[in-house]
């Protein structure tokens, strides 16, 4: 058996690798990663345009999830002249093609507030080039990081972040991945960013990124959000993992619930971002176990995993 690499993943041209989304690529028979690729190696200023004017990238997997090769970064997300700001992708297979939810800010901003932020809709057929859809109207201006579930009734669901109401997370309905209606607020418990929802043992679980490891949250209808508590909230033993665990994406299949998330491994200071060092602003992709502990998630980041861990031929649809 091949042991999983530890770190799974780091960019081999900015080195700052972060929010990943892990999804099967029907047409090529791999998994691919996609995630926000942040700009490690921008010049030292004092300033968080090293977080801005960012490109999504793309890594591929062949052997379950155990190794990745970087394959450069998803085309024609830009629908104006100029260099932008891509962040944390969500991609969903329809079975006919792909559609990415993709953060969006215009130009590269040197400071956090004073510029608007977007989700947009794009779709693909190869999971390389990305046609422009659409940029959703959604609760406010400031909106980011989406996640989309299908519906056990039918339909889609959208949960984001509003960082116009306290960066709480917000949901929104669709029947067909292009009109969205909004819901209002789904998860109010804390300030957080990073939602991830999936069904797991029987139930829905969330993710959200609090600063200082990932809520857990729990419900039986999509309704309702009971927290629970952390996971990746003390610093793991292995290389590069010494950190807390930042933004994550979740794949179940029958090999379990196996969660990918990135860390600051350069850092001393948890999530501060005005860092002016490469190795204070680097970050690395890691995967440890989910499991079941009674009402609740735990993960042991120290566990050594062996591939693989996402299945050889894909999830079962």
């Amino acid at each position: 058996m091949t042991t999983v690499a530890r770190p799974l993943f780091r960019d081999p041209v900015h080195d700052g690798a972060a929010d990943p989304t892990v999804i099967w690529n029907r047409h090529v028979g791999e998994w691919w990663m996609f995630y926000t690729n942040r700009r490690a190696d921008a010049p030292p200023m004092n300033d968080v345009s090293w977080v801005h004017g960012t490109d999504i990238g793309i890594a591929s997997s062949s052997d379950g999830g155990a190794t990745w090769l970087y394959r450069g970064v998803a085309q024609g997300l830009d629908i104006e002249p100029g260099r932008h700001t891509y962040w944390a992708p969500e991609i969903v297979d329809d079975g006919t093609e792909y559609h990415m939810f993709v953060s969006v800010i215009r130009g590269v901003p040197t400071q956090w507030a004073g510029h608007a932020r977007v989700i947009r809709h794009y779709t693909s057929h190869d999971l390389y080039s990305w046609t422009y859809r659409s940029t959703l109207s959604l609760s406010s201006e400031t909106v980011i990081d989406a996640c989309v579930l299908r519906l056990p009734t039918g339909g889609y669901r959208m949960w984001y972040k509003d960082e116009a109401d306290h960066a709480h997370t917000y949901a929104a309905d669709s029947a067909d991945l292009a009109q969205w209606t909004v819901r209002g607020p789904a998860v109010e418990c804390s300030e957080h960013e990073g939602v991830n929802v999936f069904e797991f043992g029987g139930s829905y679980w969330m993710l959200v990124d609090e600063w200082h490891g990932l809520r857990v949250l729990h419900s039986r209808d999509l309704e309702t959000w009971e927290p629970q508590g952390l996971v990746l909230d003390r610093p793991g033993q292995g290389p590069d993992d010494a950190s807390y665990g930042f933004h994550a994406d979740v794949v179940t299949s029958e090999l379990g619930a196996f969660v990918f998330y990135f860390t600051h491994p350069g850092r001393s200071d948890g999530g501060a971002v005005h860092h002016s060092t490469h190795n204070d602003r680097r970050s690395s992709i890691q995967v440890a176990r989910l499991r079941l502990n009674g009402d609740t998630l735990v993960c042991d980041r120290d566990e050594a995993l062996e591939a693989p861990v996402l299945p050889l031929e894909g999830p079962i649809r």
